[in-house]
């Protein structure tokens, strides 16, 4: 008996972890410093926003993508675009 409650309580928790992801999907954003003109890719699943003090400002110059790697190849066709110096 003490097996099989065992053996559901880890079948449980495999099931929870392996869910938990799908269903909080983070999204990623570009976005571009004001002061610098640099654009960075951002995790909207961060806790904090990126600090903004005096001159140094952003802008979300993206709509939410899904993965990172869609983030980045945008950020690359920025700059090839010179929207971004970096």
């Amino acid at each position: 008996m003490r097996r099989v409650l065992a053996l559901c309580a880890v079948a449980g928790i495999a099931t929870s972890v392996f869910a938990a992801p799908a269903s909080a999907a983070p999204g990623y954003y570009v976005i571009r410093w004001d002061n610098t003109g640099i654009c960075q890719v951002w995790n909207e699943d961060l806790r904090y926003k990126p600090f903004q003090w005096g001159a140094s400002t952003y802008k979300v110059v993206s709509k939410p993508l899904p993965t990172f790697t869609a983030a980045s190849d945008l950020q690359i066709k920025l700059r090839a675009e010179r929207r971004c110096t970096l």
